[in-house]
């Protein structure tokens, strides 16, 4: 297998790609775009694979927004892998290619992941919470067109948000408080 997407090819923080709105994709997906969904999908299999990740040199993703690939187009890659630990299927809690995303609701209530969130596209670490709405409704377009719309809460949630932030040219820090990065807030559910 030949990976078209390698750590060498995703874009780096100070790209001014990373901080573009992205345009809405059009359907019927071109044969470009169709083969960019499948190209971003199959660097999260192989990077969620111990195996293969290793093999590459790639650094795991749950997700991949096709501006971190250089396209500032409306689409990102999805792969969640199932967190209930009594699950013994392969089955992911997600997997697949979000075109057009929109957050349609979304509560007041605050989650963040206990550790911070990281990126594909930042090579430094920068320590801190990411609040950000503990539930949300996505209304999107899969690869035919069709829409679909998700509820999501807690984990899969703050996923969706981050990869939704890629294509408005947010990153995860604009959110961390810059003056206190790690300040307690007991209105926030912290999230393993």
């Amino acid at each position: 297998m030949k990976l078209r997407f390698t750590m060498d090819k995703i874009t780096r923080d100070g790209n001014p790609v990373l901080r573009e709105i992205s345009k809405p994709v059009e359907f019927p997906l071109s044969d470009e775009d169709r083969q960019l969904a499948k190209d971003m999908m199959e660097y999260l299999v192989v990077s969620q694979d111990d195996e293969a990740n290793e093999k590459y040199g790639l650094r795991p993703g749950v997700g991949l927004a096709a501006p971190q690939v250089g396209y500032a187009k409306q689409m990102a890659a999805i792969l969640i892998p199932d967190q209930d630990p009594k699950e013994t299927s392969e089955t992911p809690y997600f997997k697949g290619v979000i075109f057009n995303p929109v957050i349609i609701s979304e509560t007041v209530q605050r989650a963040a992941l206990n550790v911070g969130e990281g990126c594909l596209s930042v090579d430094e670490d920068v320590p801190g919470f990411v609040p950000r709405s503990s539930k949300i409704t996505v209304r999107y377009q899969d690869e035919s067109g069709e829409t679909k719309t998700i509820k999501l809460r807690n984990y899969p949630a703050i996923v969706f948000q981050h990869e939704i932030d890629h294509l408005h040219g947010h990153l995860y820090y604009d959110h961390i408080n810059r003056a206190n990065p790690w300040a307690i807030n007991d209105q926030t559910k912290y999230i393993d």
